[in-house]
Formats: structure tokens, sequence, C-alpha cells
């Protein structure tokens, strides 16, 4: 089971894992954390990233080592990371990557309500669905080649992970499309006949 977080959400992760680099004001951060590409790897709200900031140093996990004004800009406070946040980082990321979360998507939702149409809509439904993961793989292949010769593997892993799952998605909707088209879904007359009943 998971453990209990101070400051659960991602981006308090992302924020941690930053910080360690060096000291940061939150505008920095964010800045970091985009250009990375890291909202594409965990659900980021970037306008709650100050409340998080605050969270974490309200934890002992970040700590305020100066503040100041430029200009006219508003004062910008620079957080550094603390002992404990670093083991926080530290114990957060193994978790992670050790133990199996359930994360329901949106498509498993879809699925589990299918029922509810014809079985004509639902093939036509996942062959629009197949077309549109076989574009985004083939722009995730590309852009994944293309960073290979400049970027150390390491900072490329989570983009070889997506590509992975993105092309098994898509083998397991054609398998279901061959299914529905070939007629050997289980149960499938009996599924076009409720339909036919509802008219």
């Amino acid at each position: 089971m998971a453990e209990r977080r101070p400051v659960g959400n991602l981006l308090a992760l992302a924020v941690l894992t930053i910080a360690v680099q060096r000291p940061m004001h939150p505008y920095e951060m964010a800045s970091v954390l985009r250009s990375r590409g890291k909202d594409q790897d965990m659900p980021i709200k970037w306008g709650s990233l100050y409340t998080v900031v605050r969270n974490l140093a309200k934890h002992g996990l970040l700590e305020a080592v100066e503040s100041g004004r430029q200009g006219a800009r508003p004062e910008r406070t620079v957080y550094r990371v603390t002992e404990a946040g670093r083991r926080e980082a530290e114990d957060w990321t193994r978790e992670l990557l050790s133990t199996p979360q359930r994360e329901p998507s949106s498509f498993e939702a879809g699925l589990s309500v299918m029922g509810g149409l014809r079985p004509d809509e639902v093939a036509t439904l996942l062959r629009q669905r197949s077309h549109l993961l076989a574009e985004r793989i083939e722009d995730a292949r590309r852009t994944l080649a293309e960073e290979q010769g400049e970027v150390p593997r390491l900072f490329l892993i989570e983009s070889e992970y997506a590509l992975a799952m993105l092309e098994a998605q898509a083998a397991w909707v054609q398998s279901l499309l061959t299914e529905l088209s070939e007629g050997t879904f289980p149960d499938l007359d009996a599924w076009r006949a409720f339909h036919m009943t509802q008219e």
C-alpha cells in the first residue's frame, strides 16, 4: 500500500527533485519543469505550484534561503531542499518504481460501459482510436529517435515507457477489433440482440 505523503501531489515530487539540483524560486521551478516536459509525465496544475511549494516548506521539506525583489517585480523567495526533503523525494521515487498502483484511465471507463452502444458503433470507434494511436506512436517514435542522439537515455526512459504503453494499447485494440469484425467476440449475438430490443 502506498505511503501517505505530507504533500501527496505529484507536482510536489517534481519540485523536490529539481530543488535537489540547486536552490530556486517557484517561477524558475515552473520554467525548469516545463522545459523538461514534466507536464507530459505527470498531472501538473501550474496554478497550484506556489501552494505546493509553501506546503513543502511548511512540512520542512523545502526551506527559504533568500527573498528579494528586482525592480517592480513581486518579491521572489528562493527555496532549497532540506535533508528531509531529499529523503522524501528518494523514498517516494522508490515507491513509485517498486509498487504497482491502480491507475484507472478514461479508456478503461469507456470499455466498462461499451455495452451501452451497438457492437458496430464500438468497432467504428475503436478503428478511430486505432488510427489515432498509430499517429501518436509514429510521433513518439520520431521524437524519441531525434532525442536519442542528444539526450542521455536516463532522461528518455519515461518516453520509452510511454511509447511501449501506446504500442501495447494499439495491439490490444487491434485484437478486440479483430474479434468484433470476425464475430468471435463472446456473446456478440446477444449484445446485438439486446440493442434490437431497445428500439
